[in-house]
């Protein structure tokens, strides 16, 4: 468990940043399902719930999700079950139980960059960009390839297109982390593939996707992807599953999705 000196609750995004930065240990807090897991001693808690972050909605070609959103909102709200073949639903379904995603945010999912992630996997295979109060707008691969600075995960932004995506993962056990994850997409003929759960953070495989660009690609085109993807990322080993296992079902789980997002039909 962690200790905590001090609750506050900001009505500003500025004066949220503020007590953050006043002190080493000052820590914004999400849901605290997986904070209260390990052991830390927060001097200053800072609590999001009065920014009105809670919300996933459509704005300026994007759909916008605040960082107060839970995983819950991912998986029942209408609007991302109707798009991107409503991969963001598929990834969070199958984390723990109901009451548990109740608790999680997205904001500090993807702020945390945490490696057994499933909702980071999703959201790198769509265009997506997280907005930051203090480094502003990015893509969100460049977000996760810097290193962890003091900021405020503000929203998310994802490009609203015909986009047709796929999630899978492998688990142990139905309530496990993931031992590997996996997203495949394609809008018109570009390709996206990210793998997750390496053990570590997810990443995108550029080139592996880029062999698939064009016409629909042949078995042996899907072939020679599905193999790149395992040489371009590394894999490691832990209690769940060893860096061997994990390029074999990364090579099933990727080639699987493949087919599924060719099968798809564009909305």
């Amino acid at each position: 468990m962690f200790t905590m000196l001090n609750l506050v609750q900001p009505k500003e995004l500025e004066e949220a940043y503020q007590i953050l930065s006043e002190k080493r240990n000052n820590t914004i807090l999400g849901g605290c399902v997986f904070l209260k897991m390990g052991k830390k001693r927060i001097t200053s808690g800072i609590d999001l719930s009065n920014l009105k972050l809670n919300y996933i909605q459509e704005r300026d070609g994007f759909i916008e999700i605040g960082a107060m959103t839970s995983l819950r909102d991912i998986e029942i709200n209408p609007l991302l079950k109707d798009n991107y073949n409503g991969v963001l639903a598929q990834s969070v379904r199958d984390i723990i139980g109901v009451q548990f995603r109740n608790g999680v945010t997205v904001g500090a999912s993807v702020y945390s960059k945490y490696g057994f992630s499933d909702l980071i996997t999703a959201l790198l295979s769509l265009d997506t960009e997280v907005e930051l109060f203090k480094a502003g707008r990015m893509p969100l691969e460049e977000f996760l390839a810097q290193p962890k600075e003091k900021d405020i995960l503000v929203r998310l932004w994802i490009r609203k297109t015909s986009r047709q995506a796929v999630y899978m993962s492998f688990r142990n056990s139905a309530s496990d982390y993931s031992v590997l994850n996996v997203a495949v997409s394609k809008l018109n003929d570009q390709w996206k593939i990210a793998v997750g759960a390496r053990p570590s953070k997810a990443a995108l495989a550029v080139s592996a996707s880029e062999m698939l660009d064009g016409e629909t690609p042949s078995s042996e085109r899907i072939e020679a992807a599905v193999q790149k993807v395992t040489e371009e990322l590394s894999f490691g080993t832990n209690t769940r599953g060893t860096s061997f296992y994990r390029k074999a079902l990364c090579k099933a789980l990727v080639r699987r999705g493949i087919l599924e997002v060719l099968a798809c039909k564009s909305n």
